[in-house]
């Protein structure tokens, strides 16, 4: 299970025990004073004698870099919050589609549409539904049914029922 703690942070813990072991001190007594295993104090031993302290030094993080730089990132940010109709689209809704394509628009960085949902997480944006509801409703009309027309329906249902019993 890896430690917690940013790599800078275990590089630290890792650079202190190194420290601790070229002054001489055993590797049981190391591994319990930065709160680590005896393994893993033996472990960053042998690397100090083959390397030196700087073989304790935090590794890159292996992986492809980011298509988008940070400040594209955030241009895009701003153009989602601007909405999809500004964005030249003909409803009112995002989709991972849109997105996409909103992407390769601007920027020339071509990404799948399933790809896109973690960009949008990184961003901190989170899924939605549009409210299913007509645009023709008339919210006058269904309060006037929900005030006189329901009490009436549930009397019937009510005395109906009772008369059965």
């Amino acid at each position: 299970m890896r430690p917690k703690g940013s790599a800078k942070e275990l590089e630290v813990r890792r650079r202190i025990a190194g420290r601790l072991l070229l002054q001489g001190k055993g590797v049981r007594e190391v591994a319990r004073l930065v709160d680590v295993s005896p393994s893993s104090a033996s472990r960053w031993k042998r690397a100090v004698e083959a390397g030196g302290l700087e073989a304790l030094n935090a590794k890159p993080h292996p992986g492809r870099k980011p298509a988008l730089a940070p400040r594209q990132k955030e241009d895009l940010k701003q153009i989602l919050i601007k909405g999809p109709l500004e964005a030249g689209f003909p409803t009112d809704l995002w989709t991972l589609s849109r997105v996409a394509e909103v992407i390769e628009r601007t920027f020339g960085v071509s990404y799948h549409p399933g790809h896109v949902w973690y960009l949008l997480r990184q961003l901190n944006f989170r899924p939605q539904k549009p409210e299913r509801r007509a645009r023709e409703r008339d919210e006058a009309a269904i309060e006037r049914w929900r005030q006189e027309t329901w009490p009436e329906i549930k009397k019937r249902g009510e005395s109906e029922a009772g008369a059965s019993l």
